[in-house]
């Protein structure tokens, strides 16, 4: 059999973030897969059937595998690997070209479920570069696949990471809509699953950015209560975040509190360095929107900045982190400093989404007309309008347009 097998075996367990245990389930021990991976244990049937369960596939795909390793399978395989490495290592730049070419070699081979696996790899690294349009164009192409459209639970994670690229690039009804479908097709698969959980993180997100706060709330209840005693503690806390997000957003500040409070619990530095500054970015934020400037708000600002210094970022994170110190800044009273750092961030704003990218103008707008720069403040302000308005942001549009008709009616009752 060589290595086919277990090399293939491994990878797709990577793939989906599971841990040896975890693909055993309650048959198989964490020790019998090392044994399969490493090609020191052949597979049976029922062996097969099990696994091809535990990786959401079909028992053929799986099956197949255990044919002889060809000179263009090994290529596929080190392709695969190296794509694997550098996404462990957060190099998404040589994870996004080396699954690209594998991804081509498995084209060749024929492999389809491999070729569906490397795209996927391949627009998610896209997506962790920011790169939104190019992920977007790469994951379209795994959506129209047939084997997305007849494996509900392949369909559900292309859906949700579409959705999460049109949320990076700020079109929050087209993201809102294909995390709905990921969602509604994510209710067939057991609710624990990775997949399902993510789609509705994804919808919570794209209708709390888009203004749709009551049914994000809803989403919300459901996304919370498949929170129990078998789930993994960091996802527990990923969830937690989602859910305290959005209770701020609806100003209800001792939920959000008391959510985020049980995510950091469960978030820990020492798992996921970059994860834990995502976070503390996310708390900082919804905070101070919420009229939250106290120390702990400061804490979490400065462990987001200390976090990114440590693992990195790409530039729209950094210039998230830059306009949640700038908020700071203006709550606090240092309109002058918020407006030096925000003009600076608004002279990148191309690499920022269109929500994101109106936050930064609507500030900007805000802290300018409160040093008495209202010409400019003006200016600002219907730029951030023009940027809620092509997001779908429509109420934060709103938003922009009550500070630009309040500065005129200043103007003219002066």
């Amino acid at each position: 059999m060589g290595n086919s097998f277990g090399d293939r075996l491994r990878a797709e367990r990577l793939a989906r973030g599971l841990t040896q245990a975890e693909l055993g389930g309650d048959l198989y021990s964490a020790s019998y897969v090392s044994l399969l991976e490493n090609g020191r244990r052949e597979p049976t049937y029922d062996v097969i059937q099990q696994l091809a369960k535990q990786l959401e596939l079909a028992p053929h795909a799986v099956q197949e595998w255990t044919t002889p390793v060809s000179e263009e399978e090994t290529s596929f395989l080190l392709s695969s690997l190296y794509a694997r490495q550098s996404w462990d290592m957060r190099d998404y730049t040589s994870a996004a070209t080396h699954a690209a070419q594998a991804a081509e070699l498995a084209q060749t081979n024929k492999d389809i479920v491999s070729w569906w696996n490397m795209a996927y790899l391949n627009a998610s690294a896209l997506l962790k570069n920011g790169e939104w349009e190019a992920a977007k164009t790469s994951i379209g192409a795994v959506l129209s696949h047939p084997l997305s459209q007849d494996t509900p639970a392949l369909a559900v994670r292309a859906e949700q990471l579409f959705a999460s690229a049109c949320l990076g690039a700020g079109q929050l009804t087209l993201a809102a809509e294909h995390a709905s479908i990921a969602v509604a097709r994510g209710t067939s698969l057991a609710h624990e699953s990775g997949s399902y959980i993510s789609a509705l993180r994804t919808l919570v997100g794209a209708l709390a950015e888009s203004g749709q706060l009551e049914e994000a709330w809803r989403y919300s209840k459901i996304l919370s209560d498949l929170v129990d005693d078998n789930i993994l503690p960091q996802l527990a806390g990923e969830i937690y975040w989602v859910v305290g997000n959005v209770a701020f957003m609806r100003h209800d500040v001792e939920q959000g509190l008391a959510y985020h409070g049980r995510a950091a619990n469960l978030l820990s530095p020492a798992n996921d360095l970059a994860l834990w500054a995502r976070f503390n970015k996310a708390t900082a934020s919804v905070r101070l929107s919420a009229g939250i400037v106290e120390p702990d708000t400061l804490e979490a600002i400065e462990r987001a900045e200390l976090a990114q210094s440590v693992v990195g970022a790409n530039s729209g994170d950094e210039l998230e982190v830059q306009l949640i110190r700038a908020r700071w800044l203006y709550l606090t009273g240092e309109q002058a400093q918020a407006v030096e750092i925000l003009t600076g961030i608004y002279a990148l704003h191309d690499s920022l989404a269109r929500h994101t990218a109106g936050e930064v103008a609507l500030l900007l707008g805000k802290a300018k007309k409160a040093i008495g720069q209202t010409d400019d403040a003006l200016a600002m302000l219907i730029e951030a309008k023009d940027h809620f308005a092509a997001a779908g942001a429509s109420e934060r549009a709103t938003l922009a347009l009550d500070n630009i008709l309040e500065i005129r009616a200043a103007r003219s009752s002066a």
